[in-house]
């Protein structure tokens, strides 16, 4: 009965438009006192220490440190040159060119924020000068974003890590094949895409095409951090938090050689990391707070005997907890959506014998999707903004890349060996 108090109380809080951390938060307290639980609070503040006491959390404010400094070093600028040397002489060679870009700010950033933003500020007005229709433009932006999220190295997945104790480096390598998988999912359909609407035969005259030598020289050093951080990570040189470390180190070592940062943009870049991760923090207190009181009131233990009373299975299963998350991935934060269902649908999923680097896998990819979709997913709403786009007919052209999304998601979902293979052979899971 609690449990459905505590539902009610944060289901009502969203509603309001209320910050979602002190929605939980408030609701989880109210729910302890009005439960006659007040007493369990005098061990909340232990709790939420031991929360934020982890190893691998950090990780993720370097990685962030490390994405915004990139951000805002150039190192967009000369990915996008040195996919346009590759592609841009295709048709629909822009679009591809974004994919691709995507693929390798993935390696660097490892946010689909991020690369949204940088894309949508540099690539989309150059798609549009050449003929692409805005829609098409923001809409293949916003698709390709999602790669960011699930080739590492990836904050989302260090958090889910950390958070649900699943190996972080299983789980990069683990990452690697879908998210080269939707990389290729999405160049299928901008080809399509290019053929059926007649998208321009690349980027105009040969002298528009970046030299690939010059281009590939500059791209060189970013595409070189990827290297360091995955092979140091999945081959046990480094942990993924030094493995951050070295990306902040060459973050700067790299903004510096471009003469594209300076004191300021570095200042800039440490009060944005300060800024986020208090908020996420936040977020980590409140959920800690509501994940207390579920266990105090065997939450997961009466989801499990719900799910053994439907009598479903472990695919099955799977498949409810891809609805929870992608319902949540519309309306939520990414990492307050894991840290809120993670803790109750993870442990029933462990307890009938799924691999947790796959679920953690399926889960990522599931909530990083929900970021694509209505009706406040943070890449729509950063598009929506950055390119000057009304939010619906933004919607509208961005359906089709999230039902194709979602149908990888259900691939992934019924064949675990796609995800597990790399972690496998590398003796990770």
């Amino acid at each position: 009965m609690q449990a459905v108090f505590l539902f009610i109380l944060i289901g009502a809080g969203l509603l309001s438009g209320a910050a979602i951390a002190y929605v939980i938060g408030a609701a989880s307290i109210l729910t302890f006192i009005l439960g006659d639980q007040a007493n369990f609070m005098a061990a909340l503040p232990q709790r939420l220490f031991s929360q934020l006491d982890v190893f691998a959390f950090l990780a993720m404010p370097l990685f962030i440190f490390a994405g915004d400094l990139m951000n805002r070093g150039g190192i967009a600028s000369a990915l996008i040159d040195f996919s346009m040397s590759l592609l841009g002489r295709l048709r629909g060679g822009l679009g591809h060119v974004n994919i691709l870009t995507s693929v390798f700010f993935a390696g660097v950033s490892g946010s689909a924020v991020s690369d949204a933003a940088a894309l949508g500020n540099s690539l989309v007005p150059e798609m549009q000068r050449r003929g692409y229709s805005l829609d098409y433009a923001v809409a293949i932006t916003g698709a390709s974003s999602i790669i960011g999220p699930i080739i590492p190295p990836s904050s989302i997945l260090i958090f889910y890590g950390a958070l649900m104790n699943t190996s972080v480096a299983a789980l990069f390598a683990a990452g690697v094949v879908p998210g080269l998988l939707l990389a290729a999912m999405l160049m299928v359909m901008n080809a399509f895409y290019a053929w059926r609407d007649d998208h321009p035969g690349g980027t105009g005259s040969q002298a528009d095409i970046p030299p690939i030598g010059k281009s590939f020289m500059r791209a060189l050093p970013a595409m070189t951090l990827p290297i360091i951080i995955l092979g140091g990570t999945l081959f046990g040189v480094m942990t993924p938090a030094e493995a951050a470390a070295v990306a902040v180190a060459a973050a700067l070592v790299i903004g510096l050689a471009y003469r594209e940062l300076d004191r300021e943009a570095i200042r800039q870049s440490a009060i944005r990391t300060a800024v986020m991760l208090g908020a996420l923090f936040i977020i980590l207190c409140a959920i800690s707070t509501f994940s207390y009181i579920a266990a105090l009131e065997r939450l997961p233990q009466a989801i499990a005997v719900q799910i053994t009373a439907l009598g479903l299975g472990p695919l099955q299963y799977l498949m409810l907890v891809n609805v929870v998350f992608l319902i949540a991935g519309m309306a939520m934060d990414v990492k307050a959506a894991v840290a809120l269902f993670a803790p109750i649908f993870v442990p029933v999923a462990l307890a009938m014998g799924i691999d947790p680097v796959h679920l953690g896998i399926v889960i990522c990819f599931n909530i990083s999707t929900g970021l694509l979709s209505p009706p406040i997913g943070g890449v729509l709403l950063i598009l929506a903004t950055t390119c000057n786009i009304n939010y619906w007919r933004l919607i509208r052209a961005t359906l089709p890349f999230f039902f194709a999304e979602v149908a990888l998601l259900i691939v992934l979902t019924f064949f675990p060996a796609i995800s597990l293979a790399l972690p496998h052979a590398l003796g990770l899971s």
